[in-house]
């Protein structure tokens, strides 16, 4: 407890925003506390040091009534957020997918609760800060393999993490990933026309916005520019969010939740600026680096179906690596976040995947 004492108290004297912004980090453990409170498994929520001492804030869930001695020695599922995320947001998975192995989540280093340290504004170097970050909480929880599961950002780097340190991963599971594709070259709009026999869909209002605020500021600065409007904001830009999550409240616990992920001193958004290009294309595409992972490997590609990314890149990936050991699916109905708009169906099938592991 004194730990998490300590580290809230060094994240908000660290920051240097205007002290009008209705957020801290004392703010944020309250707003992850609501949410975590409807875990109904065994939880335990910590913050696990790493040998530089960053902190990273960790989930452990286990399923006490029915782990057997078989059930803790499989191997654990480790799950990884995405940009401007954190643990709360896999509320409806935590459950379900723990029900016979156990499972890891936790606030990637600069985002959500964990330590914000200064990132390089190297691409490369940035992305290397990320992975051993990774590397260094498993050695700390001694995990000798994982399955390990990325969404968005976090398929990205579970990606560059696996061709790294392949020993460590048993089945490599990338939730609508970004920064696959290389960056599409300029076609002169009537063969755009004649070329796209299906359509994606629209690119949502905040990643447009997101993408052109990151070409001169850091991609959330805005919410933290608006101040007292902050909050409001993020509900006028995502209010997706209340929807996908409205069987558990009936308010504003998960926008307010991302707000004050978001809305504290920048860090991994440093990181990830310094990891993509104009428009949100990544500097340094996966779909170029994907031959590096052992074909061995098993890799799982879940797309929504609906989702603005485009999933013709896991096809691409496929082709790369051999469809024997990399498998691509779609989720109907579901959009960017899979694990929230079809959560059922998005347990089902990691349960599944899960299940090909021992």
């Amino acid at each position: 407890m004194q730990d998490e004492i300590d580290l809230e108290q060094n994240n908000e004297n660290s920051s240097w925003w205007p002290s009008w912004r209705p957020t801290s980090m004392s703010l944020l453990k309250n707003a992850e506390a609501k949410i975590l409170a409807c875990i109904k498994s065994d939880l335990w929520a910590r913050f696990v040091t790493l040998p530089n001492q960053n902190r990273i804030r960790t989930l452990t869930v286990t399923n006490g009534t029915a782990h057997t001695i078989n059930d803790q020695a499989r191997t654990p599922l480790v799950m990884v957020h995405g940009f401007g995320g954190g643990v709360g947001l896999w509320i409806h998975n935590l459950d379900a997918l723990s029900c016979s192995r156990t499972v890891h989540a936790f606030d990637l280093l600069g985002f959500g609760r964990s330590s914000r340290p200064l990132f390089s504004t190297d691409g490369t170097l940035a992305e290397e800060q990320f992975v051993s970050s990774i590397e260094q909480w498993r050695e700390v929880l001694g995990l000798d393999r994982m399955i390990l599961l990325g969404h968005s950002l976090g398929g990205y780097l579970a990606t560059s993490y696996a061709i790294q340190y392949p020993e460590r991963v048993s089945h490599l599971i990338l939730v609508d990933p970004w920064g696959f594709p290389e960056r599409p070259k300029p076609q002169p709009e009537a063969s755009e026309d004649k070329g796209s026999a299906t359509k994606r869909p629209t690119i949502p209002r905040w990643v447009k916005a997101v993408a052109s605020v990151a070409g001169y500021f850091n991609p959330l600065a805005i919410i933290r520019a608006a101040g007292p409007w902050g909050p409001g904001l993020v509900n006028r830009f995502r209010p997706d969010f209340k929807r996908k999550f409205e069987d558990l409240f009936d308010d504003n616990t998960m926008t307010e939740y991302l707000y004050h992920c978001n809305a504290q001193t920048p860090s991994g958004e440093v990181g990830f600026r310094a990891m993509s290009e104009s428009l949100g294309w990544a500097k340094r595409p996966m779909v170029q680096r994907v031959h590096k992972l052992p074909f061995s490997m098993p890799v799982t590609m879940l797309y929504g179906a609906r989702s603005w990314v485009d999933s013709s890149t896991g096809t691409i990936v496929s082709q790369i690596r051999g469809q024997n050991t990399t498998r691509v699916m779609l989720i109907d109905h579901a959009s960017h976040h899979v694990y929230a708009d079809r959560p059922d169906e998005f347990n089902k099938v990691v349960q599944n995947i899960c299940n090909t592991v021992d």
